[in-house]
């Protein structure tokens, strides 16, 4: 295995989604497709290696999204894209140290591993014709821990009796915006250290160490180092 092998894998995660979809047209399914891109070491085939004016990154994001935009051609294609709920979304911010390899937090603060609001903060689209109200932007709180209890609620699934700690979101999905499930968001890292509390607009930050990304970052694929900060009382944002 080299590096050079993961080019193809956005491609390949791709097609082997498309045969399990083609499957199961007729039958409920849960589909949960990872791609690797656009986590550093980078990889694009070579449909798509130099088609972006942003380089290497913009190539591999130009990649997922056919990768997008193939996956919805195939539930429209079977007559099942009214039927099925799509989300996207990303497990954290970017690896702001690897330079031009690294996309960006579009303005928010920090990245990856930390708990300011550029390593937590991130996109999320979620699309069903007919239920979800189209062009509507949520403001309110929400985490990928709130998909399985959501999920539950909408198929009409039973939990288990384990105490999680993800809620119900469906409302906020079908674009009740009145209230929220969701008060409260607890930002963790390392082992179970509390580094912040977000309730409404409201964040407290409390005290803690992580490694920042303010110094000159590597590029095209070698990272560069980080500075270890220290936040020494608890801050309060708005």
């Amino acid at each position: 295995k080299t590096l050079e092998s993961q080019n193809e894998i956005t491609g390949i995660y791709t097609e082997r989604a498309v045969d399990f979809i083609k499957r199961n047209p007729d039958q409920p399914f849960f589909l949960y497709l990872a791609h690797s891109m656009v986590h550093v070491p980078l990889g694009v085939s070579d449909q798509f290696r130099g088609s972006s004016a942003q380089g290497m990154f913009g190539d591999v994001m130009q990649e997922v999204d056919w990768s997008v935009g193939r996956i919805m051609e195939t539930l429209t294609e079977l007559g099942i894209a009214g039927n099925t709920l799509v989300i996207f979304t990303s497990d954290n911010g970017p690896w702001l140290n690897f330079g031009n390899h690294a996309g960006s937090a579009g303005g928010l603060r920090e990245g990856k591993t930390t708990s300011w609001e550029g390593g937590q903060r991130v996109p999320f689209i979620a699309h069903w014709p007919g239920k979800i109200p189209a062009g509507q932007v949520c403001n309110k709180l929400g985490c990928a821990i709130d998909l399985l209890p959501t999920f539950a609620a909408i198929t009409g699934g039973q939990l288990s009796e384990n105490k999680i700690d993800g809620v119900d979101i469906s409302s906020l999905l079908m674009g009740d915006f009145s209230s929220s499930p969701r008060e409260t968001i607890l930002y963790y890292h390392g082992k179970n250290n509390l580094n912040g509390v977000r309730k409404g607009n409201w964040k407290l930050v409390l005290p803690h160490t992580y490694r920042s990304y303010n110094t000159k970052p590597g590029n095209d694929g070698y990272g560069g180092k980080r500075i270890e900060t220290v936040v020494e009382a608890p801050e309060l944002y708005n």
